[in-house]
């Protein structure tokens, strides 16, 4: 039951990520970079923090953990400059559609075993997904910021399977928010980056997300992420965009178009089909 309810907790999280990152880009607070460092250093700062209330010394190696670090850097980055133009809901269900997928095929090469009826699951959900995104007349969609969720979806998936090794959920959250954020640093200096925009509102929301729904958020995720297979916590996270939709409407007056209802129907049906199935 603890399970479950961190779980739920964790999905709540990440969708809140999708708002407040979309708050901030949307009515100018901030700029894509600025969120993802802040977003990034704050939560570091935050673990750091926690940890050290809680052990009384810091332990970061230097050894460890860089592939997954950068991954969290690449899918922050990506999440963000994405936002620009998705919509938070849309940008959500890009995002864990490809999560999906990629996690699929990483538990092929991983011989994870997979029910039939996750199968069946999976590809009900995927469907769902390509209805959503199959070009129409009335519905526009900026396809070089759809490029940057997917990448962040590839890097999140990898995120996600890599921390199914983790035995110290807080200790290599920690480890992975500082790095992530080094690489920050770096991507400024190799882009020489200009025209940065921030705001005290944009500080506060990059915080939030920072500190609460990224960092408190993935040691919570890391937590339960031993416990699933790779394909179950794949399918679990499209709860996430469902989520994310409804936040989007009341606090962003998103549309909740008539493709967004039956895309997030049928891709509800398959994620229940899926965690309802027997190993």
């Amino acid at each position: 039951m603890i399970t479950i309810n961190l779980t739920i907790l964790a999905l709540l999280f990440l969708a809140l990520n999708s708002i407040l990152c979309k708050v901030a880009l949307v009515n100018n607070y901030i700029d894509a970079y600025s969120f993802t460092f802040y977003r990034l250093f704050f939560g570091a700062l935050t673990l750091v923090l926690i940890y050290y209330y809680k052990n009384r010394k810091l332990t970061i190696s230097l050894n460890t953990n860089w592939l997954t670090s950068f991954m969290l850097f690449v899918y922050a980055i990506c999440f963000s400059y994405s936002y620009i133009s998705l919509d938070a809901g849309l940008g959500t269900l890009l995002l864990f559609g490809v999560v999906q997928v990629t996690m699929l095929i990483s538990s092929q090469f991983l011989k994870e075993k997979i029910s039939l009826q996750k199968i069946i699951g999976m590809i009900i959900a995927f469907t769902g997904l390509v209805y959503l995104l199959y070009p129409k007349e009335s519905f526009e969609l900026s396809y070089i910021h759809v490029l940057w969720m997917i990448l962040s979806g590839i890097a999140w998936a990898f995120y996600s399977i890599l921390g199914k090794k983790s035995i110290d959920a807080m200790s290599n959250t920690m480890d992975n928010f500082i790095k992530a954020t080094f690489f920050a640093i770096i991507f400024y200096l190799l882009f020489n980056l200009d025209n940065l925009q921030v705001s005290s509102n944009g500080i506060l929301l990059a915080l939030i997300s920072g500190s609460l729904t990224s960092a408190i958020g993935y040691v919570i995720w890391y937590k339960v992420l031993p416990q699933m297979q790779i394909i179950t916590a794949s399918v679990i996270q499209l709860f996430v965009p469902i989520i994310s939709i409804v936040f989007s409407v009341i606090f962003l007056n998103e549309l909740f178009t008539f493709d967004l209802a039956l895309s997030t129907v049928i891709i509800s049906i398959g994620v229940l089909l899926s965690i309802l199935s027997r190993k």
